[in-house]
């Protein structure tokens, strides 16, 4: 970094504390400025080239130029509301409840996950008539009031609501894989016990389908069937929050919920349906949605309006015309055995796990021992910054590196992450 590059952050940076308040948070020791994104590539004022190995927001690449151009035609043309009838809102619902398992036969839009998750919460409270809710021990589900409570990564200062219950994660690094299954069922089991003591019931649960702010666990395919019969036993529902791993990213099928062989009650998504425009919604089953259609109304302004419909349409064609579930698939297996292949070199290498462009890296102190070093990964990602390539960490010890890259990120792309890596690796660890 030149001397340029440090006035111009420390002004941004003093300019966003006055302006902005105290609450925002920034990635890295040194905060990144991008002004301009392509592909994989995000590009800094000074022109140089980042490689992006975490943005799943902008999944079929930055400024794709067919999104682009469906969101400035459509908004030449026409911006308006679902309470007006468009053709629009129709056409992607046909087109996102077709591969979508036929279970789910509604779809609704929202513009954020937050919004999405917060809307799913809703009908399955009015479907079960109770107000449970369980989610993993560090997860995130978004920042609306009734989620930032259910969303234990936020810190320990944002409580846990009163009608909400954690349990374990499955963790297949440091639990045996045949067991995660009974064991994650076992929690639910156990939370649909500590509400009904408390004179409660459970009404949901909820979780990340590659279970990503918990450090990433998407192995072995199928453990969350237990889990989600628990729930169902109760008189809950299952929602799949896929606002991470959906819209192709696993590789194996468009949806994380798929490997596991389950039809969830409600899908959730977000992020990526966009590439960056805030678009986001949810899938459910009629039947879960009959009480809420009769005892609610359900207005979003913004949720469905013709311009996101055009983007997010955009999307599905860019993903299956340029093949990038099928790219999420080879790529990522690439990049895992690469990752497998670098660990034979470097000790601090504890884990490679995931599932197409959904990948944890889990950096240890002692392998033996399977020891989290926190520390580690954050000098890791913050060399890997300085190095241009862009990535970050996750798990309740920060101890894992999340790999999650555009799905347009090739085998030459996989190959300079490992080359970078490898050089901070050495570095992180020298002495």
């Amino acid at each position: 970094m030149n001397a340029t590059d440090t006035v111009d952050s420390a002004d941004l940076l003093a300019r966003r504390a006055r302006l902005l308040g105290p609450a925002y948070r920034t990635f890295y020791d040194t905060p990144f400025h991008p002004v301009r994104g392509e592909g994989v590539w995000l590009y800094d004022a000074q022109g140089r080239p980042f490689l992006d190995a975490y943005n799943n927001v902008a999944s079929v690449g930055h400024s794709h130029p067919h999104v682009v151009q469906a969101l400035a035609r459509q908004a030449a043309t026409l911006n308006t509301h679902t309470r007006y009838l468009h053709d629009g809102v129709l056409a992607y619902a046909e087109r996102l409840l077709a591969r979508l398992p036929p279970e789910l036969g509604h779809a609704m839009f929202t513009c954020t996950g937050s919004e999405a998750n917060d809307l799913a919460l809703r009908i399955a409270r009015t479907h079960t008539g109770a107000q449970g809710l369980i989610v993993t021990q560090f997860a995130y589900h978004g920042v609306t009031a009734s989620l930032a409570e259910a969303s234990p990564s936020l810190g320990k200062r944002v409580k846990i609501g009163p009608n909400v219950r954690t349990i374990p994660a499955p963790d297949s690094y440091r639990q045996d894989p045949a067991s995660l299954g009974r064991q994650l069922a076992d929690g639910v089991r156990a939370a649909v016990a500590d509400l009904q003591a408390h004179g409660q019931q459970a009404a949901a649960l909820l979780v990340d389908t590659v279970f990503s702010s918990d450090g990433i666990c998407t192995e072995p395919a199928g453990f969350l069937q237990e889990a989600v019969q628990a729930i169902r036993a109760a008189g809950g529902v299952f929602i799949a929050d896929e606002v991470q791993p959906g819209f192709g990213r696993t590789g194996e099928s468009m949806w994380g919920f798929a490997r596991h062989g389950v039809v969830p009650d409600i899908v959730t998504l977000g992020k990526p349906m966009g590439n960056g425009h805030p678009v986001a919604g949810l899938a459910v089953r009629p039947e879960v949605m009959a009480a809420f259609g009769r005892e609610c109304r359900y207005f979003n302004t913004f949720g469905g309006n013709p311009v996101s419909m055009a983007v997010a349409s955009a999307v599905l064609d860019v993903i299956e015309g340029e093949g990038l579930q099928a790219n999420a698939l080879t790529v990522g297996h690439y990049l895992r055995e690469q990752l497998r292949q670098l660990a034979l070199r470097h000790e601090a290498i504890g884990d490679v796990r995931g599932a197409g462009l959904f990948i944890g890296l889990e950096l240890v102190a002692d392998r033996a021992q399977r020891t989290p070093d926190a520390a580690l990964t954050a000098r890791v990602v913050n060399g890997l910054r300085q190095r241009q390539v862009l990535l970050s960490a996750t798990g309740e010890q920060a101890s894992a590196l999340k790999i999650r890259p555009p799905l347009v990120f090739s085998r030459a792309h996989a190959d300079q992450l490992v080359e970078a890596l490898d050089a901070v690796l050495n570095e992180a660890t020298a002495g």
